[in-house]
Parts: structure tokens; C-alpha cells; sequence
């Protein structure tokens, strides 16, 4: 199965790509992940990615395809990929199509979890850290027994500058103009699949696993 996962910060991604690569034995491949493997094996492109990330730019987008080129030919791959955080655009999804085609595969769900906005804005913003300890701790999921005080050592929890409602809108709205071309484009291709968010971990979950077995 060749999977592609979507879905705005705080959507859960992360907790989903968990369960499917440790269900379903397949490869979970970020964009991070390759360009680190790239550098650390010194291949040719991650070098000139790293020439890049170094002066704090960002990798073009042959550099990143040529990587991600790289990765999916790797044995691993061969019974199927998670990609996460790749394509971004629609020019790289056209890119992964290519390069696909290359392999005689293609993209069989483009997995898009759906929370609403409001409800993100309330997971992203609630979030707080011990000043002293540095444990996490959720206003709604994971509150503190005393309020402002941490449970570990008492220390005084505070908001990081990134999760403040200015800043957390802004990343959304962000990502929202980024990712509408690209879903447009694959919801062209009948290949999203959207899965509701906003319920408990282990539905979104079995919603997921109800999706992937028609490909059993």
C-alpha cells in the first residue's frame, strides 16, 4: 500500500502514522527523516541539500525530489510507504506521480484527517511546558493537578510563543493556502480519502484500518 498523509497541525497525524507503519510493516518516510539519512550517508544530493539547510534556505524542490527519488527505491519500500510531509505542492505531487510511474506503482489513498479549524486552534493553543522540568502537560487533554504548577516538580508551566493564538492562527491559515492546490490535485485523481479527526484516537484509527482493508 503507498499511502500519502495529510492533515493541518494538531490534526493527529503523527499519533496516526505511528499505528499504520507498526500495523501494516511499512516504511513511514518524512521529509526530515530522508534529508537526515541523505546527509548522513553523504550521498550526492544530500550533501546539496545540507549546502542549503546550513544557510538556513530552503531546498529546492529538485534537490528534495531527487532524495525522495532515492528513498522509495530502497528495498523497504517495495511492499508499500507512508509519506508524510511530502509532496507539499502540486508541482511535487506531479513529481511523486513520475517517479512512480518510473517504478510501475502509484499512489493508492491520499489519507487526509479533517478537524475543524476552531478545534484545532484549542489543541494547538492549550498546550503547556514546565519552566523547570520541561514535562507537557494540555489545558483540556492533559491538565496539571494545580492549575500553573507542575505535577513532576512543581515548577511553573508556561506557553511556548508558538502556540499562542496569533501564531497558531497564522500557521494554520498558512497551511490551509498550501495544502488546498495539493488536495485539489489528488482529489482529482480519486485518491483522498477523508477521515474524521475530531473523534478518539483509536477510532480515527479504526476508520483508517476500515479504509486500508479494501486494499487487502
Amino acid at each position: 500500500m503507498n499511502l500519502v498523509l495529510m492533515g493541518l497541525p494538531g490534526a493527529g497525524k503523527g499519533t496516526q502514522a505511528e499505528r499504520i507503519v507498526e500495523r501494516y510493516d511499512i516504511p513511514h518516510i518524512s521529509t526530515g527523516d530522508m534529508f537526515r539519512a541523505a546527509i548522513k550517508d553523504s550521498t550526492e544530493l544530500g550533501l546539496q541539500a545540507k549546502s542549503f539547510m546550513d544557510k538556513g534556505e530552503l531546498v529546492p524542490d529538485e534537490v528534495t525530489i531527487g532524495i525522495v527519488r532515492e528513498r522509495l527505491s530502497k528495498d523497504d519500500c517495495k511492499k508499500g510507504f507512508l509519506l508524510d510531509g511530502f509532496p507539499r505542492t502540486a508541482a511535487q505531487a506531479e513529481a511523486l506521480e513520475s517517479i512512480l510511474a518510473d517504478f510501475d506503482r502509484n499512489i493508492h489513498y491520499v489519507i487526509n484527517i479533517e478537524v475543524d479549524k476552531n478545534i484545532l486552534m484549542d489543541r494547538l493553543t492549550g498546550r503547556r511546558i514546565c519552566k523547570n522540568c520541561g514535562a507537557t502537560y494540555h489545558l483540556v487533554f492533559n491538565p496539571p493537578a494545580v492549575e500553573g504548577k507542575c505535577d513532576r516538580c512543581g515548577g511553573e508551566l508556561y506557553q511556548r510563543a508558538d502556540d499562542n493564538e496569533e501564531t497558531v492562527q497564522n500557521r494554520l491559515d498558512v497551511n490551509l493556502k498550501q495544502t488546498k492546490p495539493l488536495l485539489d490535485f489528488y482529489e482529482d485523481k480519486g485518491y483522498v480519502r477523508n477521515i474524521d479527526g475530531q473523534q478518539d484516537i483509536d477510532k480515527v484509527f479504526r476508520d483508517v484500518v476500515e479504509l486500508l482493508g479494501e486494499l487487502r
